[in-house]
């Protein structure tokens, strides 16, 4: 089998999840980086010495690969992509797919008129603890599903989100989308259906307090990730520019009329998401997120508070790499590259999970107003959900 040859462009931490496509000789390899950064190039061709290296992912347009891993941050998600796509080049865009609803739209027509194929990274699509609920409910467990809370506690919220980029609204518009676009897209998964209406709460509560400030552009993410930054009112050297909300909460209605509530806090102790879907037949909910947690189902009869639900299954996988799904994300790229056909990610659902999350920022900033989502041209809807086939 002839490898398929991969570059990759931005080399922070999430560009490690290129490493599952470097098999020389298997089927894949890493041929080509690029990064603004020097330092950031230097320590990753240790990963791929046979690779090659640039500045600007301009310059991997005409080297014939096969496909890239676009790594980037969020704002450099929706140029490049659009570069790539326009190329021929198949796209892997890690999540969100842009940080606007209409640039996401750009990127969909961009893949549409090239043909090329496009792949995000929603890899929780992957995880065990979210196909162990989503096939309770395809088995019937609780009913029809009516309504789908979820609650995320980002409890390395000040180190990962609020010392970098991640901060500065011009280049994720809010945490709400940057952070919630997994976790909607989730939520739409497991209800079957996308976000039509939002209203949404939040402000920066906490961070915004904190004077310590520094500039982190030269540094790479370990450099100022610690679990020992504890409290969180003691974190010191954060962003300069600090403009996204910390605590948030968002009201979504979806076409087919199933309701949703997203709560996300970027300063609580521990790190996990807590699902609670609600049937026409019963409930279930999850306990931890990774190898170890457990899925909890009560669906045979009234009661009061009872810790013995009706049906318990294990979360199997890992308890690193969000629960064993990465090199099972990057499997189905290199697959769907090769071969095409259906799956588990969809660009359209992308898309609707940034739309999502752009409306409930819309909505925030204003004061909560509702805030509808618009449609996509039905044209690129077909295209998507079939395949991305002519």
């Amino acid at each position: 089998m002839t490898d398929l040859r991969f570059g990759v462009v931005g080399l922070g931490a999430r560009s490690r999840i290129a490493q599952y496509a470097h098999r020389p000789g298997q089927g894949s390899a890493v041929v080509a980086v690029a990064d603004p950064v020097a330092g950031q190039r230097e320590q990753t061709l240790e990963l791929y010495p046979e690779a090659t290296a640039y500045a600007d992912h301009a310059e991997l347009l005409d080297l014939k690969l096969d496909g890239v891993f676009l790594t980037t941050p969020d704002d450099l998600h929706e140029g490049p992509a659009i570069d790539f796509l326009t190329a021929g080049v198949s796209v892997f865009v890690e999540k969100p797919l842009a940080i606007t609803t209409e640039g996401c739209d750009r990127v969909l027509q961009a893949a549409y008129d090239s043909g090329a194929r496009l792949y995000v990274g929603h890899n929780m699509r992957h995880m065990p603890v979210v196909q162990t609920m989503r096939q309770l409910i395809h088995d019937g467990a609780i009913g029809d599903v009516k309504a789908i809370w979820c609650r995320h506690f980002v409890g390395h919220g000040g180190d990962f989100y609020f010392k970098d980029w991640h901060a500065d609204r011009r280049r994720t518009t809010s945490l709400l989308l940057q952070k919630g676009a997994h976790d909607i897209d989730v939520m739409h998964w497991l209800a079957g259906g996308y976000t039509t209406r939002v209203n949404a709460m939040g402000a920066l509560t906490l961070y915004g307090g904190i004077t310590d400030r520094l500039d982190r552009s030269g540094q790479r993410f370990a450099d100022f990730v610690s679990s020992d930054n504890w409290p969180p009112l003691e974190q010191k050297g954060l962003a300069p520019v600090m403009d996204v909300e910390d605590l948030s909460s968002a009201n979504l209605l979806l076409d087919n009329g199933v309701l949703m509530t997203y709560e996300q806090c970027h300063f609580t102790p521990d790190y996990w998401r807590n699902y609670t879907v609600i049937g026409t037949h019963g409930r279930l909910e999850n306990f931890g997120d990774t190898a170890g947690g457990v899925v909890k189902v009560w669906n045979s009869r009234r009661s009061g508070y009872r810790e013995d639900a009706d049906q318990v299954v294990e979360i199997a996988g890992e308890t690193e790499h969000h629960g064993g799904a990465d090199p099972h994300l990057v499997d189905e790229f290199i697959r769907f590259v090769r071969d095409s056909g259906a799956t588990l990610t969809s660009p359209i659902a992308a898309r609707a999970a940034v739309a999502a999350g752009y409306a409930a920022t819309t909505s925030l900033r204003s004061n909560g107003v509702p805030v509808d989502v618009p449609e996509l041209a039905p044209e690129l809807v077909r295209y998507f959900d079939g395949g991305q086939a002519r």
